[in-house]
């Protein structure tokens, strides 16, 4: 009852075992080096230093003699018309469009992250490890994002806010 051709196809089984894997590994490694080749930062035409704290950020502009300020969040009190609440602050990030943008990022205290979801952003800062991401942005507008780690009591009022001019 049983058929010896069926059940003795070892090589058969081989075959297509091994030509999905050999296939996956020739997809994989030219996708790996694009990876690799887009995560690199080439002479950016700004660099700024994002610091992590509970619960202000602290941006340095080390291209511009360290320009270093503090953006904290806006209490109710001072938003004027037409601010939202929650999201604005009073020191934004100032940076020109079509530039090469270099964001290095990290923390003081505890897990944070530099989040701008519109401009397609999300770089953890972690205390004692330097991040970077890089980005350019092609239309001018102010982008709002925020903290998106759960970093302590107050971890939703660390709002960002970047400003793009021509």
């Amino acid at each position: 009852l049983t058929n010896t051709n069926i059940t003795d196809a070892q090589e058969m089984e081989t075959i297509w075992t091994i030509l999905p894997a050999v296939i996956l590994i020739l997809i994989a490694l030219p996708s790996l080096r694009i990876l690799y080749m887009a995560d690199e930062v080439n002479n950016p035409s700004f660099t700024i230093k994002s610091i992590g704290h509970q619960w202000y950020w602290t941006y340095e502009y080390t291209d511009y003699g360290g320009l270093i300020f503090n953006s904290y969040m806006l209490p109710p009190l001072f938003l004027n018309p037409g601010d939202l609440r929650l999201l604005e602050v009073d020191n934004r990030v100032v940076l020109p469009i079509e530039a090469p943008v270099r964001m290095m990022i990290t923390s003081q205290d505890v897990l944070h992250s530099w989040t701008i979801p519109t401009l397609g952003l999300k770089t953890d800062a972690v205390p004692g490890r330097l991040n970077q991401t890089m980005f350019t942005a092609t239309r001018p507008g102010v982008y709002y994002g925020q903290c998106s780690e759960i970093c302590g009591a107050n971890h939703s009022f660390m709002p960002i806010v970047a400003e793009l001019i021509p």
